[in-house]
């Protein structure tokens, strides 16, 4: 199997572990009373750190960034723009459409999986490039 199948499928399964926390968190707010948009990002912090020690230790073996911090940050930074994305569609799923918030947003879920999935692996866990030197 090619290494970036093998890391898609290993990805796919630190996602659904991040989602399970992500929506369990989500859910909790929710019935605490927290509003639609507070209890997502709070869902998605927890969701991110959990995926993020995942991705950087079990799923991808090389790195583009050697600095961890700026690392996590871009990480962060491209599931900042996924929560965006998933703000978006509960938006539309439930407020516009009426569909019910946690079916939203396992739904929205799909999209964002795949968005995530290819920038982290383009922007950070690919190796990193080499300066070519001048040809003579």
């Amino acid at each position: 199997m090619p290494a970036t199948a093998r890391e898609f499928l290993r990805y796919f399964a630190a996602s659904a572990a991040a989602l399970a926390l992500d929506t369990a968190v989500f859910k909790l707010g929710l019935s605490l009373g927290i509003h639609l948009a507070v209890a997502a990002c709070l869902g998605f912090s927890f969701g991110l750190v959990l995926i993020y020690i995942i991705s950087s230790r079990h799923v991808f073996s090389q790195h583009r960034l050697r600095n961890r911090r700026n690392e996590f940050a871009l990480f962060a930074l491209i599931g900042v723009a996924g929560l965006l994305l998933t703000e978006a569609l509960l938006w539309l799923l439930v407020k516009q459409l009426g569909a019910a918030p946690v079916a939203a947003k396992l739904t929205s879920a799909c999209g964002v999986f795949l968005f995530n999935f290819a920038l982290r692996k383009a922007l950070l866990f690919t190796a990193p490039r080499t300066a070519l030197s001048p040809q003579a």
